[in-house]
């Protein structure tokens, strides 16, 4: 060994030992909420690391995408295989005022609809709702078999897919464009749009299963408040219940003390 080296081995080492902090001890919880078009309004809670200097705890929040099952937001069970995912638009006091940001199906129901003897068809639009929102709408669609047919497959020939495909486009172009993003929402909660597309392509080809598949936000318009808190309805910030103290007896202590 090279003389003079090494002679932070006898010392102990640098700066000491390090004071672990818990980091959930700087953290903070916040309320999650879902806008009115669903049932259930708390989504649960999040945490985000509490104001500190210039990094401010609501500028953390702001911009996150929580992704929450429907069913668990219309108290039905059946709903189950359909996610939503809601962005937080604003933070007021310990409340997360969240927007629709997209749709999707589970995977394991979208594996269940694909099955042998039958046509499967999807298109998908871009639209532009009336408060700016730009989407992207994707639709599934299975052929089946007409009454009383005994054939087993229910094969659609390629010009009637093209037939159908133009018709979901059109469908689901005309329903988005007319209304604002809250009435849009509130038709893909009872899928609307998929029996409006299997009734109208019920002469070309018998549909099943036709249902907007997944729903995703390409452009938003620039925040507005005003438009936030109507989507949130009568939205009021919830405060903890009050506790009354039982009122003391003057002279308690010593009326005690005297009996």
């Amino acid at each position: 060994m090279a003389v003079g080296k090494n002679k932070r081995i006898s010392k102990g080492k640098k700066g000491g030992k390090k004071k672990i902090v818990d980091p959930f001890s700087k953290k903070d919880w916040y309320d999650v909420k879902a806008p009115s078009m669903f049932a259930v309004r708390n989504v649960g809670k999040t945490l985000v690391t509490r104001t500190q200097g210039t990094k401010i705890a609501s500028e953390g929040l702001k911009g996150r995408v929580f992704e929450v099952s429907l069913a668990d937001l219309q108290k039905n069970e059946e709903d189950a295989y359909r996610k939503m995912r809601l962005r937080v638009e604003d933070v007021q006091g310990r409340n997360c005022l969240t927007n629709f940001w997209g749709m999707d199906f589970t995977t394991d129901k979208l594996r269940s609809m694909v099955r042998k003897w039958q046509t499967l068809i999807e298109a998908h639009v871009d639209v532009k709702t009336s408060d700016g929102f730009t989407l992207r709408m994707f639709c599934i669609a299975f052929t089946k078999k007409r009454q009383g047919q005994i054939k087993r497959t229910a094969y659609a020939q390629s010009s009637q897919i093209r037939t159908i495909r133009r018709k979901m486009v059109e469908i689901m172009a005309r329903e988005a464009s007319s209304c604002d993003l809250k009435d849009l929402v509130a038709k893909f909660i009872p899928e609307a749009i998929g029996k409006d597309i299997e009734k109208a392509c019920q002469g070309i080809y018998p549909l099943q299963n036709t249902a907007i598949r997944k729903v995703k936000v390409l452009k938003a318009p620039k925040f507005d408040l005003t438009k936030l808190m109507e989507v949130h309805g009568d939205y009021t910030e919830e405060m903890p219940a009050k506790v009354e103290r039982p009122a003391e007896i003057p002279g308690g202590e010593a009326a005690t003390a005297e009996a």
